[in-house]
């Protein structure tokens, strides 16, 4: 019944966002898109995109806006992705683990322990390799516009995880990735893919015993009410991808496609200094709610993951992740 409902939602919108998408005619018509993603709008994620369209609408002179829907009203991010690729949607914001099954390259991003620091993290996204992912999903219809910080991700429970071992009998929510439960599993748990918008419910019923995730998303989804305990492991590091469709890309005219990347690309400065914000708001909150926030030794959590890291050898994965190892 819910696919039902967002198969009719995606249609009702693709009314819109076709009649939107085309160049603004003689009548002064404004040009709109439509972006759907799965955060609270008091995420820096939101905030970042937000700014992208408050860009999108200067720089165009009133001529191209976005229209954003935040908290899942439109769908989970498979579910926009999707909508994307059947013309249903013009833009989503997803999480380059939630994006694997659709462009198997980004899978890379899941690695754990991949990047030595946010400098590195950085070079990586805003240079050559980071291009080329981002243009990785044409082939499925998608194209990325920018990355957004989205933090590294770690463990909360409802018991403290000082070390691998502890994750033993644990069902751990996960995002819906591959990558992501087979970390799972090498670390010693039992990986349970769960729509993040169900996850609070999961945890307060017991379906599942922790999840995985960064400062902001952890506080801005109230898991802390049931979880008081954060162990800041920071296992992986995927990004935030800011997509939009072949299709709504190709009906906008070349000014429209250049206001549009450039307004991405501006945005992504914005998003970074607010995030490293809300990361120190959302550790002090969840701190002072009675979350013990620990700092485990890693080396134990990098070991229990080398076979994942094996798993891929003589892989194009491996390959790239390689590539992304050599950048200073």
């Amino acid at each position: 019944m819910k696919k039902l409902i967002v198969l009719v939602t995606g249609l009702f919108v693709v009314g819109f966002v076709v009649v939107g998408c085309g160049r603004k005619d003689d009548s002064g018509k404004v040009t709109t898109l439509k972006l759907a993603h799965g955060l609270d709008t008091t995420h820096p994620v939101h905030k970042g995109m937000e700014h992208m369209a408050k860009l999108v609408l200067e720089k165009s002179g009133g001529k191209l806006k976005i229209d954003i829907y935040p908290s899942e009203q439109l769908g989970s991010e498979r579910e926009c992705i999707e909508q994307l690729q059947i013309g249903a949607l013009a833009m989503t914001k997803t999480s380059t683990a939630a994006l694997e099954s659709f462009v198997p390259e980004v899978k890379v991003l899941g690695l754990p322990y991949l990047f030595r620091n946010d400098d590195h993290y950085w070079k990586v996204l805003l240079g050559d390799i980071g291009r080329e992912l981002m243009d990785a999903g044409r082939s499925k219809g998608l194209k990325g516009l920018c990355f957004y910080d989205a933090g590294a991700r770690s463990f909360y429970a409802k018991k403290p995880i000082k070390t691998p071992a502890d994750l033993a009998g644990l069902k751990v929510r996960v995002i819906k990735s591959n990558m992501a439960m087979k970390m799972i599993k090498a670390m010693g748990g039992s990986a349970t893919p769960i729509d993040w918008g169900e996850l609070y419910t999961s945890l307060q019923q017991g379906v599942v015993d922790a999840a995985e995730n960064n400062p902001p998303s952890f506080q801005t989804s109230h898991h802390y009410d049931v979880c008081k305990y954060y162990t800041l492991d920071e296992h992986t590091r995927p990004p935030d991808l800011l997509l939009i469709s072949n299709a709504a890309w190709n009906k906008l005219s070349p000014e429209f496609q250049q206001v549009l990347q450039a307004a991405a690309t501006e945005s992504v400065a914005y998003q970074r200094k607010l995030w490293t914000q809300k990361v120190e708001e959302s550790l002090r909150i969840v701190k002072e709610a009675g979350v013990e926030v620990s700092y485990p030794d890693k080396e134990p959590f990098r070991k229990a993951v080398k076979s994942l890291w094996d798993e891929f050898e003589g892989t194009e994965i491996m390959d790239m992740a390689k590539r992304i190892e050599q950048v200073q």
